[in-house]
């Protein structure tokens, strides 16, 4: 193999320059392929630890809320993207009752499982704690730790806590290079019925992606320029001059 090829695939975690065996990829190749693609998969149907996550919320002086979507199971969240999206009664109850003991907040933390659950374990709990450093503690509401969840959850969630904005942290579709990837959605004014223009996005983070203390920056510097500019999404992208971030499927 060649220096280019080699430089080359110590730059990226693509799959290139694989070789071949015959008509066929290598064994080793082949193997590794067979790999990702399982914790792929796993990390789909992997479980939100809840109780560990808001344990480490309270660690942190953080008030945590367990709730769950509309969606009752993850075959019914993997068919019904519409149910993710919302709250089971009984947790739309609980944040009501939560909200009327603490008054109305002005940040808003949603953790969701998404389509990564395993991203969401391991980085969401870290990434808000790196972060409330740049944050007044006062203005953040009790967290939502919820299972089934997507990213339009916030909107509910944040209009109902009387939020100025809400952060969604949720695990994105795993690929076959990364399966621990989160983002963060930030969205001004959240309500029902939000489009994905209004929110801004920071996507890969994960040690391989972008590290937790760079992304804790950036989503401080994102809810100050909300702050200021009173919106996000595209209109705060043109303002900051940068590219916009939008939001897909998730």
């Amino acid at each position: 193999m060649t220096a280019g090829w080699l430089d080359l695939r110590r730059a990226t975690p693509a799959r290139i320059r694989l070789g071949r065996s015959g008509v066929a990829l290598p064994t080793a190749a082949q193997l590794d392929f067979q790999l990702a693609h399982a914790r792929a998969r796993d990390a789909v149907h992997a479980a939100l630890e809840t109780e560990r996550i808001i344990a480490g919320l309270h660690e942190f002086g953080l008030k945590a809320l367990a709730l769950r979507s509309a969606a009752g199971n993850r075959a019914t969240y993997l068919r019904r993207p519409d149910l993710g999206r919302r709250l089971d009664a009984e947790s739309r109850q609980l944040l009501l009752r939560g909200d009327d003991e603490n008054g109305a907040c002005t940040i808003a933390f949603v953790i969701a499982d998404g389509l990564s659950a395993t991203a969401v374990n391991a980085h969401a709990v870290s990434l808000i704690g790196a972060a409330l450093a740049g944050l007044d503690r006062s203005e953040i509401g009790p967290v939502a730790v919820v299972e089934q969840g997507r990213v339009a959850l916030g909107d509910e969630i944040g209009g109902l806590l009387g939020a100025d904005m809400v952060a969604v942290l949720i695990g994105e579709r795993p690929g076959l290079s990364a399966a621990d990837s989160l983002g963060v959605y930030l969205t001004w004014a959240p309500a029902p019925g939000a489009v994905d223009a209004a929110r801004n996005c920071l996507s890969n983070i994960r040690p391989g992606g972008m590290p937790i203390g760079e992304a804790a920056g950036a989503l401080v510097r994102l809810m100050t320029a909300a702050r200021r500019h009173r919106m996000t999404g595209v209109g705060l992208s043109q303002r900051l001059g940068m590219n916009a971030a939008l939001t897909s499927q998730a």
